[in-house]
């Protein structure tokens, strides 16, 4: 009986602290890369470009995608749909501003395997004339319960943040 006590005294310590505590998550990661500026920036605006470095993109090369709009300009949207719900699912991805050679930001909507919405934002700053500082962020509020979740998410997040970033610089070095 004192074991039972216990365990749902925990459980219920648990779910306030998720309640009551911080829902918000605020990522990103950099790099640099050996490219000017302008270089950098024309690749990265091109959403159809993602495909190259974007880490869920390459978790399913087959998945059903679609555009509309003009790339690279704000109100163009990427849309797909993926087989594997679990791993990549089914959202949209809409560029909402650009600042030319600064910054672009992102709205995400997710549909499968669940729905949720999120912003993320490209930033970029020139080390010298031959090299560029990019920033990849993520933000998103997490709803109850979901935000127990939170720490390992942001933690996911980050590596594949990183792995993007690892995977543009090299494309661009490469090029």
């Amino acid at each position: 009986m004192i074991a039972l006590i216990i365990i749902a005294t925990v459980i219920i310590i648990v779910l306030l602290i998720a309640a009551m505590g911080n829902k918000e998550m605020n990522i990103g990661q950099e790099t640099t890369i050996k490219k000017p500026i302008a270089a950098v920036f024309e690749y990265v605006k091109l959403l159809r470009n993602h495909e190259n470095f974007s880490v869920w993109a390459k978790m399913d090369p087959d998945m059903k995608k679609e555009y509309k709009g003009t790339d690279g300009q704000p109100g163009f949207l990427f849309s797909w749909d993926s087989q594997k719900k679990k791993n990549v699912g089914m959202g949209e991805e809409e560029i909402k501003h650009i600042v030319n050679q600064k910054s672009i930001e992102y709205e995400l909507r997710f549909f499968k395997p669940r729905q949720d919405q999120a912003s993320a934002e490209l930033n970029f700053w020139p080390v010298d004339a031959q090299q560029t500082r990019v920033r990849w962020s993520f933000h998103s509020r997490m709803k109850f319960p979901g935000n127990l979740m939170k720490g390992m998410i942001s933690k996911m997040l980050t590596r594949s943040l990183a792995e993007g970033l690892a995977n543009l610089k090299a494309v661009l070095e490469k090029a």
